[in-house]
């Protein structure tokens, strides 16, 4: 199977909407509760969004920080994924450091844009082929619903090609 065919599977998978609730549910329940979706996604990009509402919310009156992280982390990590998916040597994924700034209220639906979908494939494949780990810094930036900045996170995820 070639590396687009893998891809492109996988994105098939997730596109499903009842399929993607499912997995969420089973694996990352607090994503399945706080309502996030993938709104798009191709090998270079990604795009996930979160509300505002009852489970994201903070006492003051916008998004929880860490909410807004967990849809930042799956806008990599679903691009890590895909370029993961049915290769061989599998290639361990670790989130290693995430560091956030934020710039205004996210008080309604916020969008999580990732664009380093070519060197997360890139770092993928130079970590399957090495003896060493592979680190690389992406950068997810969220939008509110009148394409403002709210919110950019800097993921660190480390790869390795396990044995």
């Amino acid at each position: 199977m070639t590396k687009a065919q893998a891809s492109a599977d996988f994105f098939a998978l997730i596109r499903r909407p009842a399929h993607f609730k499912l997995y969420l549910l089973k694996n990352l329940p607090a994503a399945y509760f706080s309502g996030l979706r993938i709104k798009s996604v191709t090998e270079e990009k990604c795009e996930v969004s979160i509300p505002y509402k009852w489970f994201t919310k903070n006492p003051f009156r916008c998004t929880y920080f860490a909410c807004l992280g967990m849809a930042a982390e799956m806008t990599t990590g679903i691009l890590a994924m895909a370029a993961n998916y049915k290769r061989s040597p599998r290639v361990s994924m670790l989130v290693t450091a995430i560091e956030g700034k934020f710039y205004k209220k996210a008080t309604g639906l916020t969008t999580f844009v990732c664009a380093d979908g070519q060197s997360i494939q890139q770092a993928i494949e130079t970590a399957a082929s090495a003896d060493s780990p592979q680190s690389i810094r992406v950068l997810s930036s969220g939008f509110n619903e009148q394409d403002e900045l709210i919110a950019e996170f800097s993921i660190t995820w480390s790869f390795k090609a396990r044995q």
